[in-house]
């Protein structure tokens, strides 16, 4: 492992790859493996086999896990995974180096019900159902032209100058 490198203007300068490194390591050593419950959000099945999601708190909190599981592990499931999905799994905490984010790589997953907040939704979409408000008598045509047009960002930002530019070329 690369330890920090002495400068005298820090007294442990680590570079990010040692520090990410480091702290997997320690993540590994004090936790092994951690079975976690959750509700599945954003569940996507690679060409290569691998699934990736978002294991969200089911509790009304916001916090959020990513999660991989390979191919190996996806295939030994009785299930198919979808959002929503209240799960339990069994996995290890890892740093994802390159965003240096904290993931676990899901080695078993098994399936607890639908989870509360997917619930929350299908309640919003039958009431809303109900009022009529998905009919299509209700929906009207999106002009060819938009009267106006929203751009969220810094005045000095390449966003702006992207949608000018293809303004401009319409």
């Amino acid at each position: 492992m690369n330890e920090p490198s002495a400068s005298p203007s820090a007294a442990r300068a680590w570079t990010v790859a040692a520090l990410l490194l480091a702290v997997a390591d320690a993540l590994a050593s004090r936790l092994g493996a951690v079975t976690v419950r959750g509700e599945v959000s954003g569940f996507t099945r690679a060409a290569s086999g691998h699934c990736y999601f978002t294991l969200k708190d089911s509790e009304g909190q916001a916090a959020l896990l990513r999660c991989a599981m390979f191919r190996r592990a996806a295939s030994l499931l009785d299930f198919r995974p979808a959002d929503g999905q209240q799960v339990e799994l069994r996995g290890r905490i890892t740093v994802y180096e390159s965003r240096g984010e904290l993931q676990c790589v899901v080695e078993a997953m098994s399936r607890l019900g639908e989870g509360s907040l997917y619930e929350l939704f299908l309640k919003l979409r039958a009431r809303l159902q109900a009022a009529g408000l998905f009919d299509a008598a209700r929906k009207r045509a999106l002009p060819a032209w938009p009267r106006a047009l929203g751009v969220v960002t810094s005045l000095g930002a390449a966003a702006l100058h992207d949608v000018v530019s293809a303004i401009a070329r319409r």
